[in-house]
C-alpha cells in the first residue's frame, strides 16, 4: 500500500529535495546514506560514520555544509590533541588588562571530527556537553554553540593501533552510526567520468539558508506518533534490557532518539505521521552502536554488525502495530 503524501508538506519536500539531489549528485549511488544524514540533521542529532578511508566521508560533510550556507570545520584527531584545541582558550589581552575567550573549531554548524577515536578519552570527553546540550563550559562560563550544530565523526574500522575506543557515554550521544560503503561498479564508472576534470562539490546549486533549516527541525516533533507506536518502541527497548544475549540494553536517551529519528524520516517521505516501517528501518542505525552483547566479538563496526543482527531478531519477536 502506497503511503499518501500530505499536500501541506509539498513546499518542504521541494526544498529538501534540492539538498538530497545535490548530495546524491556528489556521493553517487548512496541514496539511503544521504537519507540517514538528512534524518540526523532534521532530528538535531549527530552521526558516527564508521568506514574505510576514501569512500567520501569528508566530501559528504563538506557538501552538506556548502548547500546549507553554514559554517564548516574539520578537526583531524591525534593523540596529542587537547580539549582546548577543540573548545577554545582564554588569552590575556594586555591592552584591555583582561582575558578574552578565543573560540575553538567546535563553534561551527557542521563539525567533521575525523578519526575521533585517535584522540585520548580526556579530549573525547570535551564533546559530551556540546553534543548533548549544544553548549560548552569553559572556566565556569557557558557558551552557546551555533544553531544548528551537527557533529559528523568518523572512525576507521580496520585500524586499532594507537586508537582509544569511544566510551559508552560518548556512543550514546550519537543519534546514528552509519556506513557509506564502496560504490557498485556502475556508479564507480560514473564517478570516474564525472570527476575526470573537476572535484566533487565544485558546482554548488542554489543554497538553503540556516533559517529554513531551523524551520524544518521545528516540524519534526509535530509529526504524529500513534500511542501504539510509542508502546512499540518501549517494548523493543525493554526487550534489549531483558535479552539473555545483551549485557547492556538501550537507554531512555536511545528510545527518545528512535522516536525523533522516525518522525524525521516520516517527514522526509512527505508524511505528518509515523508508520512502523520508519521505526524498523532506523532501529539498527539508531540502536546497534549503543548495545553491549554478552558474547561480543571485537569492537566498533564488528560489534555493531552483531548487534544489528540481534535487533532484527528482536523485531521478529515483537508484534507490529496495525
Amino acid at each position: 500500500m502506497k503511503e499518501s503524501i500530505d499536500p501541506s508538506l509539498q513546499p518542504f519536500r521541494q526544498r529538501i529535495q534540492q539538498v538530497t539531489d545535490y548530495l546524491n549528485s556528489v556521493i553517487l549511488g548512496k541514496k539511503e546514506v544521504i537519507k540517514e544524514v538528512m534524518v540526523a540533521l532534521l532530528s538535531r542529532g549527530h552521526l558516527l560514520i564508521e568506514d574505510v578511508p576514501g569512500v567520501g566521508k569528508t566530501t559528504l560533510a563538506r557538501s552538506l555544509a556548502d548547500i546549507l550556507e553554514c559554517r564548516f570545520q574539520r578537526i583531524s584527531f591525534t593523540s596529542d590533541l587537547m580539549p582546548s584545541d577543540i573548545l577554545g582558550v582564554s588569552i590575556f589581552d594586555r591592552n584591555e588588562s583582561r582575558f578574552e575567550f578565543q573560540e575553538g573549531p567546535i563553534f561551527t554548524n557542521i563539525l567533521l571530527a575525523d578519526e575521533l577515536n585517535r584522540t585520548t578519552p580526556k579530549t573525547q570527553s570535551a564533546f559530551l556537553e556540546a553534543m548533548e546540550a549544544g553548549q560548552v563550559t569553559i572556566e565556569k562560563k557557558t557558551y552557546t554553540l551555533p544553531d544548528p550544530f551537527l557533529v559528523m565523526a568518523t572512525q576507521n574500522p580496520l585500524e586499532f593501533s594507537g586508537t582509544f575506543p569511544l566510551p559508552v557515554s560518548q556512543l550514546d550521544r550519537f543519534l546514528m552510526r552509519i556506513e557509506i560503503g564502496y560504490p557498485d561498479q556502475a556508479n564507480e564508472e560514473r564517478m570516474l567520468v564525472q570527476y575526470r576534470e573537476k572535484r566533487p562539490g565544485d558546482e554548488v546549486p542554489q543554497t538553503i539558508s540556516l533559517d529554513e533549516v531551523r524551520e524544518w527541525q521545528k516540524m519534526v516533533p509535530r509529526n504524529r506518533m500513534d500511542a501504539s507506536l510509542v508502546s512499540y518502541i518501549a517494548q523493543l527497548a525493554v526487550k534489549t534490557r531483558e535479552h539473555a544475549d545483551i549485557h547492556l540494553g538501550v537507554s531512555p536517551r536511545a528510545t527518545l532518539a528512535l522516536q525523533r529519528a522516525s518522525q524525521a524520516r516520516a517527514l522526509l517521505d512527505g508524511r505528518n505521521y509515523v508508520i512502523p516501517d520508519d521505526i524498523q528501518i532506523l532501529l539498527a542505525p539508531v540502536w546497534a552502536h549503543r548495545l553491549i552483547l554478552r558474547n561480543q566479538v571485537g569492537i566498533g563496526a564488528h560489534a555493531s554488525q552483531q548487534a544489528a543482527e540481534l535487533l532484527q531478531k528482536i523485531l521478529q519477536e515483537i508484534p507490529v502495530p496495525v
